[in-house]
């Protein structure tokens, strides 16, 4: 098995074998639900986990960003994480307190409260890999379902994309990238990519259900946009179709990918909201977006599930690209 993300199919037949027999779990592990739902009398317990195994630089920041968008685009407000770090034998106790110290800021930053969880010295792991456990709350009638995508469905996708992949590449890959004749101040700037636009999508999915009737949000990770909006099409039963050039390819994204032989579509995407709305609500949504300085695109529609998955492109129309593997980890992992 190759690392990375398991794939679709692979990952539904194991949640097949799944039963679930507490009446208060309203929605158990399903494929392209960023998280679970659990009854909780007038609101619901919003429950989603996350590793960070790509990055090290900040991964401690990371682990709560990545956390909280998974429950923000269930339009649930992230409360309290659980951290799990499993610490190399070389690390020191700096390098220690510095993860744990990231954890915090981001947190503070966030209103979440830091509430347990389980710190390792593991033998022969070759770098820090940290996992969360977050939970949070949202009101039932706030709900919102990657599979509540419906056909007609304008189809938008914020900031842009590939923010946290191209970052990883930044922080991870700077010699390969110097090497390929990209300057070090482009692969300097690169980096804060991280923090402007920034990977949270917190905000952007908080706009978002206060401002339209939001069908579906999805956080699209590993695998990059083209696995989002695969992930959305198969939770939802849907087809889309979606317009390549539409898609907002940040500049360094595209450069990079280029460079090193990548496809911005499939680079992980973390920063990016992917979001379904009535075509009707798209300029009211969109205008709400642009006065808060978020970016955002109308890049398609979701079409009947016959149609399929499709990327308009200048030379025609094709399937849309499917990725076994994030890009990232394609290039790291070798």
């Amino acid at each position: 098995m190759l690392p990375g993300k398991l794939p679709l199919e692979q990952l539904t037949q194991l949640l097949g074998k799944l039963e679930l027999n507490d009446p208060r779990v309203v929605l158990g592990p399903q494929p392209g639900e960023d998280a679970a739902l659990i009854d909780f009398g007038d609101r619901y317990l919003v429950c989603a986990t996350d590793p960070i195994t790509f990055a090290t630089d900040l991964i401690g920041w990371y682990l709560v960003q990545i956390n909280a968008n998974d429950l923000a685009v269930m339009g649930a407000t992230p409360r309290w994480l659980m951290a799990t770090l499993l610490i190399p034998q070389e690390m020191t106790a700096d390098d220690l307190h510095r993860i744990f110290d990231q954890m915090l800021e981001a947190c503070t930053a966030l209103d979440i409260s830091l509430v347990g969880g389980h710190t390792e010295i593991t033998y022969e792991l070759p770098r820090p890999i940290a996992i969360g456990a977050m939970q949070g709350e949202v009101a039932k009638d706030r709900v919102v379902l990657t599979s509540g995508a419906q056909s007609g469905d304008s189809i938008i996708l914020t900031k842009g994309v590939a923010i946290e992949g191209t970052a990883i590449l930044a922080r991870e890959a700077s010699d390969a990238l110097i090497r390929a004749g990209l300057s070090s101040d482009v692969v300097n700037t690169a980096k804060s990519l991280l923090f402007s636009p920034g990977i949270s999508v917190v905000e952007a999915a908080r706009l978002a259900c206060d401002t339209v009737n939001v069908h579906a949000m999805h956080d699209p990770t590993e695998g990059g946009l083209a696995t989002g909006l695969l992930e959305m099409a198969t939770s939802a039963q849907v087809g889309l179709t979606v317009e390549a050039q539409s898609i907002p390819i940040l500049p360094e994204c595209r450069a990079f990918c280029e460079a090193l032989e990548l496809e911005p579509l499939g680079l992980i995407a973390s920063g990016a909201l992917l979001l379904t709305v009535d075509p009707r609500d798209t300029p009211k949504l969109i205008k709400a977006f642009t006065q808060n300085k978020i970016a955002a695109s109308e890049i398609g529609r979701i079409t009947q599930p016959e149609e399929g998955l499709k990327l308009q492109t200048p030379d025609g129309l094709r399937d849309l690209p499917v990725f076994e593997r994030d890009e990232v980890a394609r290039f790291l992992g070798g």
